[in-house]
């Protein structure tokens, strides 16, 4: 029988995120996040370089309801100096501890660093040709401004993506501003995203959407208690960077069904919904929302 850690003593738990990216320095940008479930809640704040280095500037906690230790606090504030890339989460995972509210702070991190691939720093004139809606010319600013990161991260800047440019209607959700943010310029990018697990009868129930300036998804997905396995995975997309592109791997969370939820599922999804064939977003998406069932 499976009996998620975060369900005990309830039938229902959410998290909600809030985030967004402000431009307030001249070389740095602001990652401010808040994020709550029914125990704690914080405010993370990460001031960091843009890609390709994304080297923290200052980092600061600020515990907003329920239990934190402080050394919680001054162990996120130490982090200043560290880059925001592979292997972050066991860095901050070992400077914070175990500690009441130390798993939240890790989290907490993982949003600024997503946070921090959604807006980089250009020339304005170069930054402007996304204002054309051509989706070619958007692609090629994303593979330069994120060149280190972004080739074969999902279908979209994969060689077969590529190639289906210019061979469909596709709509991009790319402007300027996030590839040359103004100076002082705040809600560069927002995003909202609420994970929520809930038992009904026989069956538990996860939700998880994200929902930003060039994003939107909802995914539900059912699991029969008794056998642990997935009964159900569906989902949405009313929003996306490269509508007619991105698209195309969409199909791949039905691949869920049937799959035992165990320790090994979240690493198996890598090869069914991420990679060069997939979609990043709908595997962070899904990762997040076994990462609750542990």
């Amino acid at each position: 029988m499976l009996e998620p850690p975060l369900l005990r003593g309830r039938d229902r738990y959410e998290r909600v995120m809030e985030g967004r990216v402000d431009s307030l320095h001249d070389d740095a940008l602001t990652h401010t996040v808040v994020l709550e479930d029914p125990d704690r809640a914080l405010e993370a704040t990460v001031v960091a370089l843009p890609p390709p280095g994304y080297e923290i500037r200052t980092a600061a906690l600020r515990p907003l309801r329920g239990a934190f230790d402080p050394a919680v606090v001054e162990a996120f504030a130490s982090l200043a100096g560290t880059a925001m890339v592979g292997g972050l989460t066991r860095r901050v995972a070992a400077a914070t501890g175990t500690g009441p509210g130390a798993a939240l702070a890790v989290d907490a991190m993982i949003e600024a660093a997503r946070l921090a691939r959604q807006v980089t720093r250009m020339p304005r004139e170069e930054a402007a040709r996304a204002g054309s809606g051509d989706p070619l010319a958007c692609w090629i600013l994303d593979t330069t401004g994120w060149a280190a990161e972004l080739p074969d991260s999902c279908f979209t800047y994969s060689a077969a993506g590529r190639a289906l440019l210019g061979t469909r209607p596709v709509a991009v959700a790319a402007v300027p501003d996030l590839y040359s943010p103004r100076p002082g310029q705040r809600g560069v990018f927002e995003r909202r995203k609420v994970a929520r697990l809930e038992r009904a009868g026989g069956r538990l129930r996860l939700f998880h959407s994200m929902h930003d300036n060039v994003h939107g998804f909802e995914l539900r997905c059912e699991i029969d208690l008794a056998s642990g396995r997935v009964v159900h995975a569906e989902h949405v997309t009313p929003r996306l960077p490269y509508a007619g592109i991105c698209s195309e791997p969409q199909h791949r969370l039905a691949a869920l069904v049937g799959e035992a939820v165990d320790a090994g599922l979240r690493k198996r999804i890598q090869a069914s919904l991420g990679g060069p064939a997939g979609c990043a977003q709908l595997h962070d998406l899904t990762a997040d929302l076994l990462k609750l069932l542990a």
